[in-house]
């Protein structure tokens, strides 16, 4: 039982969290008129140019969560990826009465939550990878490599510890 807790269920949970995004690569691929339509229906420009990076997000980031390899960038990454969209593409609260199932609003008051309940699931993918220990490690580095930084700490920590 311990191989079905410790092995089987954490790759089962990073399948169920990605899984989603290699179906939406294709569906951007066969579907290619409608993507560019939903694309360019935000504030942002460029439409059609927006949807290659996004395929590249939802092509790479997926296995590299599932394998392991630099997952907690991935993890990153992918959670800024889902919290931009859900916030540009599922802003529901600039639809009128977005609580009524009649309203246009309506599937991206769902839509919007999804997306951050994924946003929360990679934010543990990337606790798990250690993400922000190595985040926190490298500023830390670059902070006592910066002397202009470095000056800073010392003087804000008193002449007991100036180097």
């Amino acid at each position: 039982m311990d191989w079905l807790i410790n092995d089987a269920l954490p790759v089962l949970a990073r399948i169920f969290i990605v899984w989603i995004f290699p179906f939406s690569f294709l569906d951007k691929i066969i579907n290619w008129d409608t993507a560019v339509k939903q694309a360019s229906s935000s504030w942002l420009p460029g439409g059609a140019m927006l949807l290659y990076p996004a395929m590249a997000v939802e092509l790479l980031t997926p296995p590299m969560i599932v394998f392991g390899f630099y997952d907690g960038i991935a993890a990153f990454i992918l959670a800024g990826y889902c919290a931009v969209t859900g916030l540009v593409y599922h802003n529901f609260w600039t639809y009128p009465r977005f609580w009524s199932p009649t309203s246009e609003g309506y599937p991206h008051v769902w839509d919007f939550f999804k997306n951050f309940g994924l946003v929360g699931g990679l934010i543990l993918v990337m606790l798990a990878a250690g993400f922000f220990e190595m985040a926190d490690k490298d500023i830390e580095e670059v902070t006592l490599l910066s002397p202009h930084l470095s000056a800073q700490g010392a003087v804000a920590a008193g002449p007991a510890e100036v180097r």
